[in-house]
């Protein structure tokens, strides 16, 4: 999946939806943020991190062929789970080039190790699914593109920058 790390790739994008919903009636005159409140629909990039969420459970859970998802066995930490973590903890690689440092491998490895041991475990996608959004609900970056993913856990509040 194409994920643009510069800003000015992410509101070309998001002026795509920004335009579509200017579209509907009933929200025309309201700002961009009040719009995707009323209609509940979240950022193209609130969508993007959530897909890619989706994707990294679906790799993690076997869903996919052991040859093409190589390269997470090489940073899944075989361990107990802890408080600090959860028991599919991935390490990130150090990367010294933006050709790397924003690919899929590297993007998603911190937001995925932020995530509690309930949301990570669950039986099902859809389950998966519906502890993220659960988990997820009152993040900025739902109805704000120009916001981040944040997150707290047994450490401090941190907040994570993924343009």
């Amino acid at each position: 999946m194409w994920n643009p790390h510069r800003q000015s790739l992410i509101e070309k994008l998001e002026k795509v939806q920004k335009r579509a919903t200017k579209l509907v009636i009933n929200v025309t005159k309201l700002h961009y943020e009040e719009r995707l409140r009323q209609l509940k629909l979240p950022t193209l990039k609130y969508r993007k991190i959530r897909g890619d969420m989706i994707e990294l459970y679906k790799i993690s859970a076997g869903k996919y062929d052991d040859n093409t998802t190589e390269w997470i066995r090489g940073k899944c930490i075989e361990k107990q789970h802890d408080t600090r973590s959860h028991r599919f903890t991935l390490l990130q690689s150090q990367v010294h080039c933006d050709m790397r440092k924003f690919n899929f491998s590297n993007r998603i490895i911190p937001i995925w190790n932020s995530l509690p041991d309930y949301v990570i475990a669950p039986p099902t996608t859809n389950t998966f699914k519906a502890r993220l959004d659960k988990f997820w609900e009152n993040q900025d970056v739902r109805y704000s593109w120009k916001a981040d993913i944040s997150f707290t856990g047994s450490r401090s509040k941190v907040e994570l920058t993924i343009d």
